[in-house]
């Protein structure tokens, strides 16, 4: 076997006096592609809540696709964003399960959770390793409450969405000559449900409401008979609901084939109410659901096109798919932003740096009577090329090397 000689390292080849010049290489083989940016969305993939989170899927990879396809990030040189696939699997166990390989994964940050239940769970989870989680549509005002400097919310939660709710009903209820009086509160047992039926509870009876009962169920409900029945036996002029889309579709329709039919139902954040749907499939179910819920703008160029791609996709539009594109969308700007502060700051760290090469530069030249300056020109004019920091380097550790090209240096300028 051939031994090949062993490569003179940096330091032989200034002690010899060789002059160093810089390379040129071919663009294109040098220009590396950047590294992408990892961004881990956690939805219910799987399980009761699968519906939502498929929805919340299309709008992500939708809004991913439109930034790739424009170039990129470009404060880091374009790289494209990867999309990483957290399931939750609709529940709160498995949710934080999925933020931990997320985190292993190594994405920058991790978008979504759905439920309420879930994102409490993923938040804190996240919050081990200082990963940023931006929440979707996960409503529990606890969830940002708890001071964890890693959780932003993307939108409204449940006491900004109850105020504007609850202005509306009174406005609907006092233009048609205030026919509602007395409310039951249907809502499903977890933290989402909880949570809006306590604030109802609270913030009704003010308003001139008399909240005659409030139901509890559990998630998921396979049978909503015993509520309907309950319902049917007090009466209420409206019903406000609390569920996800399955328990809501069910306890609508138990209601239609019960034949209770109540002046109204007014749902904040309702699983099907403002569901597409909901309204295809059962039309008579429908009737008198009004919903105050998370929506994108119906006017909007993007938002035709976002419905578009769901129906093409045959499947029925909700506002998981606006709410998860436009998160996205903003998770880029943040990108965006971050990475132009980073290179301000790398420019910044990089002219300090030069400021101090070039002092220690000026101090090492003038026991050979020379200023930096003339020493700079006296490299230009021999041909060497040798970069701030590699000729600092070598004034303080390989003096003799570092002498040799100070009188190259001389030596030219002086021809």
């Amino acid at each position: 076997m051939t031994r090949h000689p062993k490569s003179p390292s940096r330091r032989t080849v200034l002690k010899s006096g060789v002059a160093l010049t810089s390379m040129l290489a071919a663009p294109g083989l040098l220009r590396a592609e950047p590294a992408p940016v990892k961004v881990g969305l956690l939805q219910p993939i799987s399980g009761a809540f699968a519906l939502d989170g498929d929805l919340a899927k299309i709008g992500a990879e939708y809004a991913i696709k439109e930034i790739n396809d424009a170039g990129g990030i470009k404060a880091l040189g374009g790289a494209k964003l990867e999309l990483v696939i957290g399931d939750s699997r609709s529940n709160a166990e498995a949710g934080a399960q999925a933020t931990e390989e997320l985190q292993s994964a190594g994405v920058a940050a991790v978008l979504g959770g759905f439920a309420s239940g879930i994102a409490l769970t993923a938040t804190q989870t996240a919050s081990r390793y200082d990963l940023p989680f931006v929440v979707d549509c996960a409503v529990a005002d606890t969830i940002t409450e708890r001071g964890l400097k890693n959780t932003f919310r993307f939108n409204p939660n449940f006491s900004m969405a109850t105020a504007v709710a609850l202005k509306n009903l009174v406005k609907l209820n006092d233009d048609a000559g205030k026919p509602i009086k007395t409310v039951a509160i249907v809502h499903e047992d977890g933290l989402f449900g909880s949570g809006l039926a306590k604030i109802m509870q609270e913030k009704l009876p003010p308003l001139g409401f008399q909240i005659v009962e409030t139901i509890a169920h559990p998630t998921p409900a396979r049978d909503m008979t015993n509520v309907v029945l309950r319902l049917r036996a007090l009466n209420p002029d409206l019903i406000v609901p609390s569920h996800y889309f399955n328990e809501f579709v069910l306890m609508a329709r138990t209601l239609q084939q019960q034949r209770v039919r109540p002046k109204g139902i007014y749902a904040v954040f309702g699983g099907a109410a403002s569901s597409y749907r909901f309204v295809n499939e059962f039309p008579e179910a429908a009737q008198g659901v009004m919903d105050c819920n998370h929506w994108g703008d119906p006017k909007s160029p993007i938002t035709a096109k976002l419905r578009e791609t769901v129906t093409a996709a045959g499947k029925f539009y909700a506002y998981n798919t606006p709410i998860n594109y436009s998160l996205m969308k903003v998770f880029a700007q943040a990108v965006e932003k971050a990475g132009q502060y980073a290179f301000r700051d790398r420019k910044r760290k990089k002219r300090t740096f030069r400021a101090l090469w070039i002092q220690r530069l000026n101090a090492a030249v003038r026991p050979f009577e020379l200023t930096y300056s003339r020493f700079i020109d006296g490299l230009s004019k021999s041909g060497i090329t040798v970069d701030r920091k590699v000729l600092s380097d070598l004034a303080i550790n390989e003096p003799a090397a570092f002498q040799a090209i100070v009188e190259k240096a001389k030596a030219a300028l002086a021809a």
